[in-house]
């Protein structure tokens, strides 16, 4: 494994990468985005004004406000990962598309960073779409502050981007994928405060969220919500940052061994 592990050689010529995905993706962009949108759309709204009606406000604010904050954060890592998990698989192990493009001047540097910045667009989309409603439904505080999430939706489709294509570098089947949404992905939705305060679990698994990307990506668009600016922002940059790399790293050296095998 060392021996494939090593920092990234990065060039612009993952742009083509990137462009032959969005164009493979126009012609079925509705669809797709409708998909994106179906799920946390119902979530938030059945879950905001079903449940919200029953209860107080949480952590000072409407229960839908707060479970729209939250759907933010979680809609784009669920762009993210299925991006990386199932299209990018296809790609790679069904399609043999990656085989194709290294068979041209690139590398796979370039392929896994377009695949990366692609997943980043797929989770912008998405990240953007729940925006939208919470526009038109009128959930924010300050329309100038929400325009902040923005960036933060890029950054949180990186980080889980990046650790999604080490899932991808190691699956040898679809169905593989499913361990990674048992063990990993639904876990930090119930964890990472997208449906209730974090500090209404008990210390233990506060601390063990406090750990987990997807909290930080909450702490920062909640407050950007309801038109407040984050608190400890350097921190939850860092972490975001920090395992977008590494996964995207980590990766890259798995998916190397993988292809020499």
């Amino acid at each position: 494994m060392t021996r494939f592990l090593r920092l990234p050689r990065l060039s612009w010529r993952f742009i083509p990468v990137w462009q032959r995905n969005y164009l493979v993706w126009k012609k079925l962009a509705i669809p797709s985005i409708l998909g994106n949108l179906a799920d946390p759309m119902l979530y938030m709204l059945g879950l905001g004004y079903g449940l919200g009606s029953l209860m107080p406000d949480v952590a000072g604010m409407p229960y839908i406000t707060f479970l729209a904050a939250g759907t933010v954060a979680y809609s784009t890592m669920n762009a993210a990962t299925f991006e990386v998990l199932y299209s990018s698989f296809s790609r790679m192990h069904v399609q043999r598309t990656w085989d194709a493009i290294l068979n041209t001047p690139m590398t796979l540097d370039d392929v896994m960073l377009g695949e990366l910045t692609w997943a980043v667009a797929k989770s912008l989309l998405s990240g953007l779409a729940i925006l939208a409603v919470i526009w038109g439904l009128g959930l924010y505080g300050d329309f100038w502050m929400t325009l902040a999430i923005i960036p933060v939706v890029a950054l949180v489709g990186f980080c889980f981007g990046g650790m999604g294509l080490v899932m991808n570098a190691v699956s040898p089947s679809y169905d593989f994928f499913l361990y990674y949404f048992t063990l990993a992905i639904t876990p930090m939705v119930l964890l990472c405060g997208v449906f209730f305060p974090v500090s209404q679990l008990p210390p233990l698994l506060q601390d063990v969220s406090a750990w987990l990307p997807l909290t930080h990506a909450v702490d920062l668009a909640r407050p950007l919500v309801v038109g407040t600016v984050p608190v400890d922002i350097p921190l939850h940059v860092a972490v975001l940052v920090i395992y977008g790399s590494t996964g995207y790293v980590v990766a890259l050296a798995l998916t190397r061994r993988r292809l020499l095998q």
